[in-house]
């Protein structure tokens, strides 16, 4: 029997999955096996290179997958742990050659076109071998490769660069709307599992076979990697999810897509929930693959094409037009996670304290703000766009002067829309060290007020109180600067600064002051 495989790899869902159309449409094609790797160079050996927000919702994007595969197709998700390409050489020969075709998209990283041009390589060499393709422009807008290898390609450092970029390779209709292709609909059949399971018989080797999702969430419970989470956590692993999110918050949201500026939303959640974001809260499901960047992108313009709207790089557009930005420059720019040999980033000798670190990571700096922002993101793997900047920003240039890639690999582990091209984009900008970073010595204020950039709500400081129980009792005029209130309200507050919260683990002041000359002399070095 003729059969398929589709790795479902940066493209967890059904939805906008050329691979897997690609299969379902090839009559050829009599079985296919759908499977995900967990690949330990990219979640590491015992998954350590995840937290466990991220972890789980990797987790609820698996069963997820699985479950739709089975209610859609009566098929379902294998999961393999181990070295993708030796998962592959196992596969082909367990199945006494009957693989015709493995099927994936193109994967960005330079650890996933490395892995991608190794399989492509070893089932060349015979012709009994399966043929493989990596579908391109899944994960982004673009085809990365074609656009940075096409004539005249200069590395965009804006917003108006980026656009030209897009405007050189898209055309536009006649309303002046870019023609981002269409993403391509869910497969009506799918053609049924191998009905000689192959795959249930695999040697024992360096790759290690979950039957579903399930196996593999009761195997990091039984090894303590799954906990149960403090607080609940507003984004649910998963298509499924992410379809009805993408409805409640673009679909059936003209209003606020149409008028949605992205610096004006709130840093602190809603203001009647400090859990739910005042943007889209889509940014995981993109991530992971669970949603379709090109039907965020027809979805949004199909309100834009209503009435007037907001433009890039304020508008969701713009939000996506930067994406592929960084996505371009991750592969163009050599060295792009590092700041060595990275010709957009400038080389800053920066400090390494561990205990300044740690205060960070754990939210224990004494500043409310800095400290609620690091205990969301650890609880729920998640962060608003202007508390990332404000954390990024405290950590590098502005008061604690620590490497960017330390920060950098902390938001790694523990962010759930956790992106190599866009993380280490992120971190260059906010760290003052890259061509389109904002100018070094405007900073983020630790201590926020209503007036603040950072969009902050100070009424009630619920989302201040939620994240920093040690705090609920404090009055919001104190609650962004509690070592300055009067020792008789933080005793009546049951909250005493320097022993039931920190003090300030800085001057905020004078550590800013310092970093900005320090950062000063070293641009002139």
């Amino acid at each position: 029997m003729s059969t398929g495989v589709v790795w479902f790899r940066k493209c967890l869902r059904l939805d906008d999955n050329p691979a897997l159309l690609e299969l379902s449409r090839d009559q050829s094609i009599r079985a296919i096996l759908p499977i995900y790797i967990l690949d330990p160079q990219v979640i590491g050996n015992s998954l350590d290179n995840y937290g466990k927000a991220r972890i789980r919702f990797l987790i609820e994007s698996l069963q997820d997958l699985d479950a739709r595969l089975k209610s859609r197709f009566q098929s379902e998700l294998l999961i393999y742990q181990g070295d993708p390409l030796e998962i592959f050489k196992e596969l082909v020969g367990a199945s006494g050659s009957s693989i015709d075709l493995i099927v994936s998209e193109y994967c960005s990283e330079p650890h996933g076109r490395k892995l991608s041009q190794a399989i492509e390589m070893h089932f060349q060499r015979k012709s009994s071998s399966p043929k493989v393709r990596f579908h391109k422009a899944v994960h982004t807008l673009s085809d990365l490769e074609d656009t940075v290898a096409s004539a005249g390609f200069k590395n965009p450092k804006s917003m108006k660069d980026v656009r030209k970029i897009f405007s050189d390779r898209f055309d536009s209709d006649k309303e002046g709307f870019l023609k981002i292709p269409s993403p391509v609909p869910i497969p009506r059949k799918l053609q049924p599992l191998p009905e000689k399971p192959f795959y249930q018989i695999l040697p024992d080797s360096s790759s290690i076979r979950f039957q579903s999702p399930t196996s593999f969430r009761d195997e990091i419970s039984n090894r303590g990697l799954l906990t149960t989470p403090i607080h609940p956590s507003p984004f649910k692993g998963g298509e499924t999810e992410a379809l009805a999110r993408l409805k409640r918050k673009v679909t059936g949201a003209p209003d606020f897509v149409n008028s949605f500026r992205k610096p004006k939303t709130f840093s602190t959640n809603q203001p009647a929930d400090p859990l739910e974001p005042s943007t889209t809260g889509l940014s995981p499901y993109l991530s992971t693959g669970c949603l379709s960047v090109r039907r965020l992108w027809e979805e949004t313009q199909k309100h834009n094409r209503t009435c007037e709207h907001t433009q890039p790089p304020e508008s969701l557009h713009g939000q996506l037009l930067f994406r592929e930005m960084f996505y371009l420059l991750s592969r163009s720019v050599d060295h792009w996670d590092n700041d060595v040999g990275n010709s957009m980033c400038k080389q800053i000798d920066w400090g390494d304290e561990e205990e300044k670190m740690q205060a960070w990571e754990k939210g224990l700096t004494g500043f409310p703000y800095i400290d609620a922002m690091m205990r969301q993101l650890d609880a729920t793997g998640w962060m608003h766009h202007l508390g990332r900047h404000a954390v990024s920003c405290f950590l590098t240039r502005g008061q604690l002067w620590q490497h960017w890639k330390k920060g950098r690999d902390v938001f790694e582990r523990k962010l759930l829309d956790s992106d190599w091209a866009l993380n280490n984009a992120n971190w260059l900008w906010l760290s003052g060290v890259a061509p389109f970073s904002m100018p070094y010595f405007r900073l983020y204020n630790p201590c926020p007020d209503s007036k603040s950039s950072l969009n902050v709500e100070t009424k009630s400081a619920q989302f201040i109180k939620f994240w920093i129980p040690e705090l609920e009792n404090f009055p919001p005029k104190y609650i962004y600067e509690p070592h300055l209130a009067p020792d008789s309200l933080q005793s009546n507050s049951k909250c005493i600064i320097g022993r039931d919260y920190p003090n300030p683990i800085v001057d905020r002041k004078t550590s800013a002051a310092q970093n900005l000359k320090t950062f000063k002399l070293g641009l002139k070095c």
